[in-house]
């Protein structure tokens, strides 16, 4: 996951478009080269998020870097707009040729720290298709992180799963509480075992626990973990990429 500096509008953008571009694409640059299997891009610094809706400033300069790094680094691409703008990481992935998209609120309410969020599978489900864009996967949060899930207190997280693959959703994220926060390691193994979707781990994966999510998911999201001191805020560290890296492809030839 590249973490796209603060874009323009946001209360801390600086003003710099062209190296808010040159940043990113030299960052997936150097994670195709490292042996990265996929690439994401979402507005982790444009804090604090708006709830479902971000303006054009945001969606077109997001769609740009996707662009970007689709005609510089040949490998899976997607994109995630916070928060939960989910229409407008479609339409942006769309413009750029990107492969996929990661989608929080895709079923069932919960309370973020944005404030309240409905499930909005039918509505870009939907959009997707008056669009054209039925080749983008849509990858769906389940009990996502930094939220309240209190309303649906009685809904288990295999029922949340069963209901995203029931409404079309092309693979689960499972994430801890928060970003950086291991995922429930039960929590995974469960959801495997009540859906056909793949599943992705989508916080708290390190080069100590790696072992342990592997032979349970699909597809494992990496951000905070490969900056430096595992701050998502800080620059991306080589020695923590490649270590990552030879650990995974020699766990594959186990």
């Amino acid at each position: 996951m590249i973490h796209i500096d603060p874009l323009p509008g946001t209360p801390k953008y600086k003003g710099k478009v062209k190296s808010i571009i040159d940043k990113a694409v030299k960052e997936a640059e150097f994670y195709s080269e490292a042996g990265i299997d996929a690439i994401a891009i979402e507005n982790m610094h444009d804090v604090p998020y708006l709830n479902r809706n971000v303006g054009s400033e945001i969606s077109t300069l997001m769609s740009i870097i996707g662009y970007g790094i689709k005609q510089k680094i040949n490998l899976p691409i997607g994109i995630q707009i916070l928060a939960g703008a989910n229409k407008e990481a479609m339409a942006a992935a769309n413009s750029a040729g990107l492969d996929f998209i990661r989608a929080e609120g895709f079923v069932f309410s919960h309370i973020a720290d944005e404030g309240l969020m409905n499930s909005d599978a039918g509505e870009l489900l939907r959009y997707r298709k008056q669009i054209g864009a039925e080749n983008i996967l849509v990858f769906t949060d389940i009990k996502k992180k930094h939220s309240s899930h209190s309303i649906t207190a009685d809904v288990t997280i295999e029922e949340t799963a069963k209901a995203a693959e029931f409404f079309l959703s092309d693979g689960l994220i499972i994430t801890g509480r928060a970003t950086g926060e291991e995922a429930n390691i039960d929590e995974i193994k469960s959801v495997k075992k009540s859906t056909k979707l793949p599943i992705i781990v989508g916080s708290g994966v390190n080069l100590k626990n790696l072992e342990n999510y592997f032979p349970f998911c699909d597809a494992m999201i990496i951000g905070s973990y490969f900056k430096q001191n595992g701050n998502w805020e800080n620059g991306v560290d080589k020695n923590r990429v490649d270590m990552f890296v030879k650990k995974v492809n020699d766990l594959r030839i186990k």
